[in-house]
């Protein structure tokens, strides 16, 4: 494999950049989206094996960074070293693992509260431990892969033999600057919420409405709709309408990508992974008309059949059916969840393919092909 050379375009780099992110969540989410309600449900309670199985999966979210970093630097070119020295940087630079300020807040009350000496210890040891946990900021897990990226093109074989000494602290120092940069970029994802926030002040209808529309904007962009609905602790309505939201940009992407790709591509897109047509999307904006169009007519059913969530639920649209089982808890007919979160939806994407591809022939399917170096 060659190495790209540094006369790339803007648009080329980008591109780059957004297919190895695709591809390493597609990798990363599968499995725990795939198998997480089978493997915790009450079949299972107990088994160690399947128990692991699960803790495996939730791990290799975890990972996401790290492929991404990885196939990044694929997409470029780069082999041995500088995938390794991408890859590293944009783990550490994702935010993924770190201490635990919960523990160093927890140190600081038993230090005051003079606790005994062995408990001190064990606080002290878990202030100074990393954690793991979620699957790090999307975004600064790209800036961080940008960046690393375009160091390595700028060098080239500039550094020599000592390229396996120097990258390997060039890439360190770029983690080191995302780590910097991270508090900024996840205040972005906080703003986002906030503003949906203030959506969940008005009247159902357009509450939802406004809701459903952003979260099926997001789903297709690093953003995270789980960790929004989280941090603002979406309930009720609102999570629902999140939900809805996911579900209707994964309806319209499943109904584009089918007659355009290969079955494991949309059957990919239909299980967890929607945000591997980011690419797509962003280079042809003008499917948002139909992703819009489809949240804001699949938003009418959440009022309609009072469709509820949690704050654990939002965001999740029909990965592992999470927004169907949460909806059906909240009261929700059984019988009538499938028709509603599915059925509908479908019919709903459907409708608004044939409108935007073959009477206003805004654009056409082959958009969604999905493609990768």
């Amino acid at each position: 494999m060659t190495e790209t050379k540094t006369n790339l375009t803007l648009g080329q780099f980008l591109s780059n950049v957004l297919n190895g992110t695709a591809i390493a969540v597609l990798v990363g989410l599968i499995p725990n989206a795939i198998l997480a309600v089978l493997l915790t449900s009450d079949a299972f309670k107990g088994n160690t094996f399947f128990s692991t199985w699960h803790s495996a999966n939730v791990l290799f979210q975890a990972t996401i960074p790290a492929l991404m970093g990885a196939l990044i630097a694929l997409q470029f070119g780069f082999n041995g070293l500088k995938v390794g020295a991408v890859a590293a940087a944009t783990y550490v630079g994702s935010g993924v693992t770190s201490k635990s300020a919960l523990a160093a807040g927890l140190l600081a009350q038993l230090q005051e509260s003079k606790a005994g000496e062995e408990v001190l210890q064990t606080a002290t040891t878990l202030a100074g431990s990393f954690f793991t946990a979620g699957t790090g900021d999307i975004i600064n897990s790209m800036l961080v892969a940008s960046l690393t990226v375009a160091l390595l093109l700028l060098l080239g074989d500039r550094l020599g033999s000592l390229n396996i000494i120097l990258l390997p602290i060039l890439s360190a120092l770029v983690a080191t600057l995302g780590l910097f940069t991270l508090p900024y970029v996840k205040s972005i994802t906080t703003q986002i919420g906030l503003l949906i926030q203030n959506f969940t002040e008005l009247q159902p209808y357009l509450m939802s409405m406004l809701i459903c529309i952003s979260f099926a904007i997001l789903i297709v962009s690093p953003i995270s709709t789980v960790a929004i609905g989280l941090a603002i602790g979406l309930t009720g309505l609102s999570a629902g309408a999140s939900a809805m939201g996911v579900a209707a940009t994964t309806m319209v992407l499943v109904v584009h990508s089918f007659t355009v790709n290969k079955p494991g591509v949309t059957l990919a897109v239909a299980l967890a992974s929607m945000k591997m047509m980011m690419p797509n999307v962003f280079k042809h904006p003008i499917v948002y008309v139909n992703i819009i169009t489809t949240a804001a007519l699949c938003s009418l059913l959440v009022p309609l059949f009072n469709i509820t969530g949690t704050p654990a639920s939002a965001g999740f649209g029909l990965v592992g059916l999470t927004g169907l089982f949460a909806s059906i808890n909240g009261g929700l007919a059984p019988a009538l969840a499938p028709i509603v979160w599915i059925a509908v939806p479908l019919t709903i994407a459907i409708g608004t393919r044939f409108l935007y591809t073959k009477v206003l022939k805004l654009y056409s399917a082959q958009v969604f092909k999905f493609e990768t170096k």
